[in-house]
């Protein structure tokens, strides 16, 4: 494999899935979620495999699987996909991996497009897994290559922690000149380190230990951490998008810019507070750097806690600094969202909301059924959970208000972790019974228009197997399945929700209209796939 070592702009995400391919990762696994989603995207543009899974958790069990068999395995998610992964994850640091596993979280700090502002750091200390955060386009590419040098030297799980402005800024990257070829897997019985019986995990748990105490060591003089000389009146901890920040708030003060966040090198941090009269924390979300420095013994000034709201900027970094707590003006309000003007969610909720159901609501476009001119949604928690909540309601609420309750879910959603809702649905069902209305536009739309399961395209939109919706309820043995095209100017979907409503039974509506935006898209497939489909009888995939 050739690699151009000239300068390239490109962003966080991009860096990610070139050095991928670069440092020769058989396989991607990932589930869409923004800001990581053109990731995998990319690293299927420059040649690697890269696929998306039905979600996080299963992505990073295949992942572990790949990283079991020898091989250099990349599994990508936004900070509230390691939720999901989160099971697999714990477990993964006690049976280590033969090959290489980089998991990147990508977090949200300000919410652009999620449902809470966690911070994945706490992930790190939690799962006891080692940590790096890049700044920049260039050290997400160079990371990639040192996670997958932790990962091998320490048989173990690395995160790859990046943010929004990281993931989607644009800065030049020089490549690496170094091409290394995608290996093939050879696996090595070793039952003692992967089958996690009580037994084996509690000497696994001494082990993951030992790593980290050999790693913490390795950091204290590692090279992902520097010093930026300067003013040391004034010194600066720092690290991810907040080291951009700090150097053109504060660019004559000396700083600590950390890239391996975990374990921290709390000896050299210490001899960097000790060096300076004064030492700040500049960081983003939780005050994670803090508490941990400040539990060392070591007296740093951090945020106040107004800043813990929201990403960081140049303007904010200079009033934590000069400690003005002034309130800080309000930034302009952008246009709401809104669904789309042909979208056919529009006639599912304005039907929604005319019958005044109490709507269980999930992740996705159909989100914004929350808002005017419809308002006609209720919860939303997570992927997911608008069946489990829906299902909760349905069976403490009087029957009057049960029988208004309606559980709405979108058809990547539903792929991704709405199946055990329906199962529980089956298996505890209400006395009203219930009615389940999957809203199917054919794509993962909010992220991008990614493919999943139920599309039966692949991640390049090549075809594949497909899970029908609809075939799975009625296998589940619910008797009241029904597709129906919600249109414009017609009743019949009104109709059908209504009689379902008025049904102490079991229901499940699928609304079927491919997304408006992708139609073009759609029919390049099809013709594509037809094309390729040469025998008189069509195959599966090609129906």
């Amino acid at each position: 494999m050739k690699i151009e070592s000239e300068r390239k702009l490109l962003s966080g995400d991009e860096a990610i899935a070139l050095a991928a391919r670069h440092a020769g990762v058989a396989l991607g696994a990932g589930y869409p979620g923004t800001p990581s989603t053109e990731i995998l995207e990319a690293f299927a543009e420059y040649g690697g495999r890269g696929q998306w899974s039905p979600n996080e958790k299963v992505a990073l069990e295949v992942a572990i699987g790949a990283a079991f068999g020898g091989a250099r395995a990349l599994c990508t998610m936004k900070h509230v996909g390691l939720n999901v992964a989160s099971d697999p994850l714990f477990t993964a640091a006690y049976t280590g991996v033969t090959g290489a596993l980089v998991v990147v979280t990508a977090d949200d700090p300000g919410m652009a497009s999620s449902q809470n502002e966690q911070d994945n750091r706490r992930y790190a200390v939690a799962a006891a897994l080692p940590m790096l955060e890049p700044s920049s386009s260039q050290e997400a590419y160079d990371f990639v290559f040192r996670a997958i040098e932790i990962s091998e030297r320490w048989k173990i799980p690395v995160l790859l922690r990046v943010t929004t402005r990281v993931c989607h800024s644009y800065t030049t990257v020089v490549p690496r000149n170094v091409p290394v070829e995608v290996r093939p897997g050879d696996y090595s019985k070793d039952i003692k380190s992967r089958v996690m019986i009580p037994a084996h995990a509690r000497p696994a748990h001494r082990r993951l230990r030992q790593k980290l105490a050999e790693m913490l060591a390795y950091n204290e003089s590692c090279d992902l951490n520097f010093i930026v000389p300067g003013d040391r009146s004034v010194g600066v901890i720092t690290s991810g998008i907040s080291y951009m920040h700090v150097r053109e708030a504060l660019p004559t003060a000396c700083v600590l810019k950390l890239g391996f966040t975990h374990p921290l090198p709390l000896d050299r941090i210490k001899a960097f507070v000790d060096s300076v009269d004064r030492c700040l924390v500049i960081e983003e979300g939780d005050p994670y750097l803090v508490d941990a420095i400040r539990a060392a013994g070591l007296k740093v000034e951090g945020k106040p806690e107004s800043f813990r709201f929201g990403e960081l900027d140049v303007p904010r970094v200079r009033r934590i600094i000069n400690h003005d707590l002034t309130p800080e003006i309000p930034k302009p309000t952008g246009k709401p969202p809104q669904l789309c003007d042909a979208c056919q969610y529009r006639v599912v909720f304005e039907s929604l909301r005319r019958r005044d159901c109490i709507v269980a609501g999930d992740i996705g476009c159909y989100t914004l059924g929350v808002l005017q001119p419809f308002e006609a949604m209720d919860s939303c928690v997570c992927m997911g959970a608008s069946l489990g909540v829906g299902l909760g309601l349905r069976h403490v609420l009087p029957e009057a208000q049960a029988r208004r309750v309606v559980s709405v879910i979108g058809d990547s959603t539903f792929m991704h972790s709405g199946i055990n809702g329906l199962v529980e649905m089956v298996y505890n069902p209400p006395p009203t019974g219930h009615v389940l209305v999957i809203l199917d536009n054919a794509t993962t739309a909010m992220t991008g228009h990614q493919e999943h399961p139920g599309t039966g395209r692949t991640l390049s939109h090549e075809p594949t197997n497909r899970v029908v919706m609809e075939d799975l309820a009625r296998a589940l043995g619910i008797k009241r399945v029904f597709v129906i095209e919600p249109r414009f100017g017609t009743s019949e979907f009104d109709q059908l929700l209504g009689e379902c409503l008025d049904r102490k039974e079991l229901s499940v509506i699928i609304a079927r209209r491919p997304c408006i935006l992708i139609a073009k898209q759609l029919k390049q497939y099809a013709a594509r796939e037809e094309a390729a489909c040469e025998c008189d009888t069509k195959p599966a995939l090609c129906q």
